[in-house]
């Protein structure tokens, strides 16, 4: 009997061994991309509706999407990126606040590891990863010409964007190729040429209104940087009887702008189609985390590989297309696409008026 009892508890023992051995030499789990996001605002449509698309994209891909928002402080974005890589990211995308400021985070991240996406915002001034970004030349370009096309004589104001932005810059450089043959000829008189910090509607609002009275209302198209300053600058246009008289186009197709256009007091905006810039910063992202090749990862159907210089090197840089979205086609580009709802971009306007869609 104690020999049977012996021979059991070995078998026990051996067993439990083998269990233990086992386990300690079983697969370990695959671990999770963290991709960290860092944003300037939260403030504008446009950002809440990306970060909604980033994060959704997490929850279907068993990827951590971690969300830092500076809320329009540069200083704040700096810390809240550190505070990012120590929470162990793999990948950082930043659509920078300040484009010359913000270029002292990848250094931090590259000694962690981490490679840096700029995300429609260009990183001045360092060794950056990668840019993805729409062509913001021809953002510029688009709006110029809505506005040149109703008005090719005449006063302007012209708005430019935040100047802490080097996108700002470029959608100016943009309004400028179209612009500056007029101005040549004497056909644009530009009577008051400012920009806006920060892309403030109200800064906006102010300098169009400096500008109506420089000219005694003598003005002729407002040529703005995106759809925030455009309605500062209608504001102020409504304010002397001018709304929907002077031509003035934007970018982003913010629903308040969408509204705007059917309603007849903005001429047009430049349509970025936010899908897929993010599908393609995502995407990016996941080619990073992966090991994988960026270039061939990336759809081509999305947009084209350039380069770009940021002042330290030139920058691989993929660049999405934008779309001139107007009267005539806002009900494909904007309503069929999905990208705002009917109800929404003509609840000013009468229900017997609305498109049969």
């Amino acid at each position: 009997m104690k020999k049977i009892l012996t021979i059991l508890l070995v078998l026990v023992l051996i067993s439990s061994f083998t269990a233990l051995f086992a386990g300690g030499q079983s697969e370990p789990k695959e671990k999770r991309i963290k991709i960290g996001i860092s944003v300037g605002t939260l403030r504008q449509e446009r950002w809440v509706r990306e970060i909604e698309m980033f994060e959704a994209f997490g929850k279907a891909n068993n990827v951590d999407i971690l969300v830092q928002s500076a809320e329009d402080d540069p200083n704040r974005q700096v810390s809240q990126v550190e505070n990012l890589l120590s929470q162990g990211i793999d990948v950082l995308i930043v659509q920078a606040l300040d484009s010359e400021a913000i270029g002292v985070v990848i250094d931090p991240a590259h000694a962690d590891g981490v490679p840096v996406i700029a995300y429609d915002r260009f990183v001045r001034n360092g060794d950056l990863d990668y840019y993805v970004t729409f062509d913001s030349v021809k953002v510029g370009e688009v709006q110029a010409e809505f506005v040149v096309s109703k008005a090719p004589k005449g006063n302007y104001i012209w708005l430019k964007g935040g100047p802490e932005d080097f996108n700002a810059h470029l959608v100016a450089q943009g309004h400028r190729n179209i612009l500056q043959p007029y101005i040549d000829r004497g056909d644009i008189n530009i009577v008051l040429e400012q920009w806006c910090i920060g892309w403030d509607p109200e800064e906006a609002l102010r300098h169009t209104e400096n500008g109506l009275t420089l000219a005694n209302n003598n003005i002729q198209a407002v040529i703005a940087s995106n759809d925030g300053t455009a309605g500062g600058a209608i504001q102020a246009l409504a304010a002397q009887g001018l709304a929907g008289k002077v031509p003035i186009a934007g970018q982003d197709a913010d629903i308040a702008a969408a509204q705007r256009i059917v309603e007849g007091t903005q001429t047009g905006t430049a349509y970025k189609p936010l899908a897929l810039l993010n599908r393609a910063a995502i995407e990016l992202a996941m080619a990073l985390a992966q090991g994988k090749d960026p270039k061939t990862a990336l759809d081509p159907a999305l947009g084209v590989w350039t380069q770009l210089d940021n002042g330290y090197k030139m920058v691989d840089s993929f660049s999405v297309d934008v779309v001139a979205v107007d009267k005539d086609n806002i009900d494909e580009e904007l309503i069929k696409s999905g990208f705002h709802k009917l109800e929404d971009v003509y609840k000013n306007i009468p229900r017997s008026q609305w498109p049969n869609l």
